[in-house]
């Protein structure tokens, strides 16, 4: 099989013959990695044509089968027939992605219910606003390391998102507990995984309004949320039933007593208990080690 051009052995089939609906695209195309389309786009016009072809009919756009990190004008040129994306990942375009590049994407596209814009640091509210204004199936967002989310910016999400159940705002350090209250007061009832990990203006007041609001919460990260206590994890221990793992590693304030009652219900947590951590620690000094047994 030929690609294409050429002078045609008897017999021989060039790939553009076969038809694009029915074979080229859904059982071809569909199996080559975004970094070699663009490759096959400078071929010749007709594969160009063939590939803008498969991009506008795209479900999922991974930024990451690119490279670790993708030119403006690629995306551009990968995105601009869009129109039924419904996942959506851009975190290798951190460096530049600006609101200009990414509205027009959002717009184009109001089915999409999974974005992932880690680290996009040029961003700003407007972004956010367009995403949530346009895309009323959002189910998963990663702002983690956006800088520029604040409390306003998330009420924003919080009233028009009513679908979203993952939540990942790892280090948005502009984000106080009147921000998570309202989400949790706004967009409570669906949440099922949320991260407010690296953020030291969260505390109690937030965690026990999640816990009072979020019943179907299933995984809560707090890592390194300095101002959590053990109250907000006992109200988590009361009230989140679906509960299945709880990360608040650094977070000094947080006993074992409050931990207790969710392990005994099987929650991973990624702290151990004091008593496994002291055995650990004998264990590895000189001259214990034979004399200590783990399963005590």
């Amino acid at each position: 099989m030929e690609l294409s051009g050429g002078e045609q052995e008897p017999g021989a089939v060039r790939l553009l013959d076969l038809p694009w609906e029915d074979v080229l695209l859904p059982h071809v195309l569909n199996r080559v990695p975004l970094r070699q389309l663009l490759r096959l786009q400078r071929v010749s016009r007709a594969f160009r044509a063939l590939v803008q072809l498969h991009l506008a009919g795209l479900r999922r756009f991974d930024a990451t089968q690119v490279g670790p990190q993708i030119p403006r004008a690629a995306l551009v040129r990968l995105l601009r027939d869009a129109e039924g994306l419904q996942e959506l990942v851009l975190a290798p375009c951190h460096e530049w992605l600006s609101d200009e590049d990414l509205v027009p994407v959002l717009v184009r596209n109001p089915q999409l219910r999974s974005v992932a814009l880690a680290g996009c640091g040029q961003l700003s509210r407007r972004a956010l606003g367009a995403l949530a204004e346009g895309c009323p199936r959002l189910q998963r967002l990663s702002l983690a390391h956006c800088d520029w989310v604040d409390g306003l910016a998330l009420r924003g999400l919080a009233d028009r998102c009513p679908a979203l159940e993952e939540l990942d705002l790892t280090a948005c350090r502009q984000l106080k507990d009147e921000a998570i209250v309202y989400l949790a007061q706004r967009r409570g009832a669906g949440l099922r995984s949320l991260s407010l990990a690296v953020n030291a203006n969260v505390g109690d007041a937030a965690v026990q309004e999640l816990a009072r609001n979020c019943p179907q919460l299933e995984h809560l990260d707090l890592t390194g949320c300095l101002r959590v206590g053990s109250d907000g994890v006992r109200t988590l221990a009361e009230y989140c039933p679906a509960l299945r793992s709880l990360r608040v590693r650094h977070c000094h304030h947080v006993a074992e007593p409050s931990l207790s009652r969710l392990r005994k219900r099987g929650v991973d947590i990624d702290v151990e208990p004091p008593l496994h951590q002291a055995l650990v620690l004998l264990q590895d000094m000189a001259g214990f080690a034979p004399f200590v047994n783990l399963q005590v």
